[in-house]
């Protein structure tokens, strides 16, 4: 690091970390100013928040939040045994989340710590020890591992891998569209991901892009197993039911409904709409309130990605449209399925089950009384049957003509004598 505790106060050191790491100012423009306060005569009180505010690297309500989370971080390094916090990485609802080092491995991670208001809630306590349990049986590279899970204190904490790089959610939010192949790519290392954590037993319920880590190496990495929980968790389940668990841009109808049988298919909907909001720069359903939105993913027929981004390939397009299907009978039924379409996609080949599926919801409706398109392209939709019983009628209407034909010819023959 550019900054020597020997050379700085702590909390100097400590801020010219977190200026940079919070991307409020270079290392480079750190750097100079610490190289100013070597050059100052010895009495000369001036700190380095006071340089980096004089040279306008930073500004004051910059400096004012940087001083809150110092004096959080300070309290909860000074609780955590065998950690040293480096600094605050974010915080949500539910939690506060510091970049850490582990003295005894020396090496960084991320620890989760939850907030005092909640610590008197019982079941919010059990839910965080909850999620440090799920994550901890399963070992897998793109999924976030879990070191250790305690309590000291008052203080609950979870230790996790430190991911170095962005979220998903960070590329979305500033307008990126990613381009088939690397959407694949990356959607690809969370469905092996998802394939692991459901054979476990284990659904996450609320992939996203926030939830979805990218590090320098572009390996992803599923975070937050907040609200995952045990297909064969029955009670959890019964508590739960009738209650909408998830993100509203990115819930399955089910989880909407709050069934208790909620299983892998559900996540297979959420990671469906986020490669559609990756290909296309927009979630597939939008509305003013939560409620209207997920009204949407209930009843709303999904615009096809292809008619919204048109470089898109129709492969792609038939493959999110499975993913994203409202009854999840007519889904993909786990990750295997949705892995073979996604690989054939990518290698240029037509995503076979996907369009298997859609034959089948083309039958249904048809049962239903809806008139379909029976043609997509140059693709023959019709069955075999369908086809062999047409060329009988033609065979047979042949024979008959023939011999229509034959019966005039006679009668001709017989009036001319």
């Amino acid at each position: 690091m550019f900054l020597a505790d020997n050379e700085m106060t702590n909390y100097d050191t400590i801020l010219g970390r977190m200026v940079v790491d919070q991307r409020f100012c270079t290392e480079d423009e750190v750097r100079q100013c610490v190289e100013e306060k070597k050059k100052r005569a010895p009495d000369d009180p001036s700190t380095l928040e006071q340089i980096l505010l004089d040279r306008r690297f930073v500004t004051s309500t910059q400096v004012g939040r940087l001083r809150n989370q110092i004096h959080e971080s300070k309290d909860v390094s000074t609780q955590i045994p065998g950690y040293k916090i480096l600094g605050k990485l974010g915080s949500g609802a539910m939690a506060v989340v510091y970049k850490a080092k582990q003295v005894s491995l020396d090496r960084t991670v991320a620890v989760k710590v939850l907030p005092k208001k909640f610590v008197q809630k019982s079941d919010y306590v059990e839910r965080f020890y909850k999620e440090g349990r799920v994550a901890a049986k399963m070992n897998h590279n793109n999924i976030v591992q879990a070191i250790d899970v305690g309590e000291i204190g008052g203080l609950y904490y979870f230790v996790m891998e430190y991911v170095e790089g962005k979220t998903l959610y960070d590329d979305l939010s500033k307008g990126k569209i990613f381009n088939e192949d690397e959407a694949i790519d990356l959607i690809l290392q969370l469905v092996s991901a998802l394939a692991h954590a459901h054979s476990l037993g284990l659904i996450h319920r609320d992939v996203k892009p926030k939830n979805i880590m990218i590090n320098k190496e572009n390996v992803v990495k599923l975070a937050d197993m907040g609200l995952a929980r045990e297909t064969s968790d029955i009670k959890a389940a019964k508590n739960e039911q009738g209650k909408a668990f998830g993100t509203p841009y990115y819930i399955a109808p089910e989880q909407i409904r709050g069934l208790v049988d909620i299983d892998g298919r559900a996540d297979i909907y959420a990671l469906g709409a986020t490669l559609f909001h990756m290909v296309t720069g927009r979630v597939p359903f939008e509305a003013s309130a939560p409620s209207e939105v997920m009204k949407k993913h209930l009843k709303e027929p999904l615009t096809p990605p292809d008619h919204i981004n048109t470089a898109l390939t129709a492969g792609i397009s038939e493959v999110i449209e499975g993913m994203m299907t409202k009854d999840r009978n007519n889904r993909y039924r786990n990750m295997d399925e949705l892995m073979t379409d996604l690989q054939a996609v990518r290698e240029g080949r037509p995503p076979l089950l996907a369009r298997q599926k859609f034959n089948v919801e083309a039958l249904e409706s048809l049962e239903e009384g809806m008139a379909l398109e029976t043609m997509v392209g140059d693709e023959n939709m019709y069955s075999e049957e369908l086809i062999g019983k047409y060329r009988m009628f033609v065979i047979i209407l042949g024979v008959l003509s023939a011999m229509l034909g034959l019966a005039v010819l006679l009668l001709l023959i017989l009036m001319l004598k």
